[in-house]
């Protein structure tokens, strides 16, 4: 028997198990919130279709691939896959552009990096804050100590041993095992965390 009203995650699981057609209904569901979403930030609607189309393409490739786990928030999980492509659309478009006053001259000046701030540079911005903080909030309790005594609260590694009863040694230890350990969660995980 059919429910007159699917949840998103009945037609999520009839999706996995090979109805097409409820991919559809998700869509149709949600496309309204998820488009606005996408409108409000980049104010462009070529490109907010472009890049609504492309969080439903990544939607469907994760279900596919089993990435996605139902916590009941399925929205949530699209809007976040839409933000990250957004993130990604400013990052390639910050990269690609140079101002130039005359076709002839090239200086320090044309860079987009000595421009005013955007709002797209500072959601990229908090974006890669929030990233890092995540990154340092999975790390083993006396590395993430040394981190966050050093890059956020400004300590010597002098006053971070003082501070937590080690050598400077063994708070320098602690700071390269965190590096090391961030640097792999990055490369596992594909990360960007360029402006």
């Amino acid at each position: 028997m059919r429910k007159i009203n699917p949840t998103d995650y009945d037609l999520v699981k009839q999706f996995i198990d090979g109805n097409d057609d409820s991919i559809d209904t998700l869509v149709i569901r949600h496309k309204d919130r998820v488009y606005t979403y996408i409108y409000l930030i980049v104010k462009n609607h070529q490109l907010s279709e472009d890049l609504f189309q492309d969080t439903f393409i990544k939607v469907i490739r994760s279900l596919r691939l089993g990435k996605y786990q139902d916590n009941g928030k399925f929205l949530a999980w699209v809007l976040r896959i839409a933000h990250n492509l957004i993130i990604d659309h400013f990052r390639k478009e910050k990269q690609n552009k140079t101002f130039s006053k005359d076709d002839y001259e090239l200086d320090i000046f044309n860079s987009a990096k000595y421009c005013e701030e955007t709002y797209e540079d500072e959601l990229i911005r908090n974006q890669i804050h929030s990233d890092i903080r995540n990154l340092v909030d999975e790390l083993p309790d006396d590395q993430r100590e040394v981190v966050i005594l050093r890059h956020y609260k400004g300590l010597s590694f002098k006053e971070i041993a003082n501070q937590t009863n080690v050598s400077i040694n063994t708070a320098l230890g602690r700071m390269r095992y965190a590096l090391i350990n961030m640097r792999k969660t990055i490369e596992d995980r594909n990360m960007s965390l360029t402006f």
